[in-house]
C-alpha cells in the first residue's frame, strides 16, 4: 500500500500485560503478522529507510528481527547476517552479553560475517535499547564499523523507556515506525 496506515497497524498489535513477567506490558507482533497488509506495510516502510541509509548489509537480531530482517535484505538484494543467542551459529563467533529489563542475555555474530559498509540492525522493538545497542556495539567494535554507519531499525518504539534514546546518545542512529506513547 502507498500510504500510511499507521494508525490502523498500532490498532492491530496485541498487548499482552503482565507477560512475561509483572509490569511490563508486551507487544505481540504475532497479531500483525496475521494480516498481511499490515505486514506489508511495516515492510515497506523498513524497505523505503533501508534504501535512504544506503544499507549494504541488513542484521537482524534472533529471533523477531529475523522475520522482518530476512524480507527487508531479500527485497533489497543484500546479505542478512543474524545475531543469535548462545550456542545457536555452528561457526566461531564474537559475543557480547547485555542485561534485559527481566534478565541477562548474551548475543553471537559469526566471525566470518560479512560486515562491511552501512549496516541495518532490525528488530521488532525497541524498549530499554539493551539488545539493539549491545548488537551495534558487538558490530561496531568487532568489525571497526563506525558508529554513524549503522542505523537500529525497529517497527515499535517505546518512548517512555528511553530505549531509542539510549541508542542515539551512544553515536548510532535509529528509524522506528510505531511510537507506543505511556503504555
Amino acid at each position: 500500500m502507498n500510504f500510511d496506515q499507521s494508525n490502523q497497524i498500532k490498532k492491530i498489535i496485541r498487548t499482552i500485560p503482565d507477560y512475561p513477567k509483572k509490569g511490563i506490558q508486551f507487544r505481540d507482533i504475532t497479531s500483525l503478522l496475521e494480516h498481511p497488509w499490515a505486514f506489508r506495510n511495516c515492510l515497506s516502510r523498513l524497505e523505503t529507510e533501508a534504501i535512504y541509509c544506503d544499507a549494504d548489509i541488513i542484521v537482524g537480531i534472533e529471533s523477531r528481527g529475523f522475520i522482518f530482517g530476512a524480507p527487508l535484505a531479500d527485497a533489497l538484494l543484500k546479505p542478512f547476517v543474524i545475531a543469535r543467542k548462545p550456542g545457536k551459529l555452528p561457526n566461531e563467533t564474537v559475543s557480547k552479553k547485555f542485561n534485559l529489563e527481566y534478565g541477562n542475555e548474551e548475543l553471537h555474530i559469526q566471525k566470518l560475517s560479512p560486515l562491511k559498509g552501512n549496516i541495518v540492525i532490525i528488530d521488532d522493538l525497541i524498549a530499554t535499547g539493551g539488545t539493539a545497542l549491545t548488537c551495534a556495539d558487538l558490530i561496531h567494535e568487532n568489525w571497526d564499523i563506525p558508529k554513524e554507519n549503522i542505523t537500529v531499525m525497529a517497527i515499535i518504539n517505546l518512548p517512555d523507556l528511553k530505549g531509542s534514546a539510549i541508542i542515539k546518545d551512544n553515536g548510532y542512529k535509529v528509524y522506528t515506525y510505531l511510537d507506543f506513547d505511556g503504555e
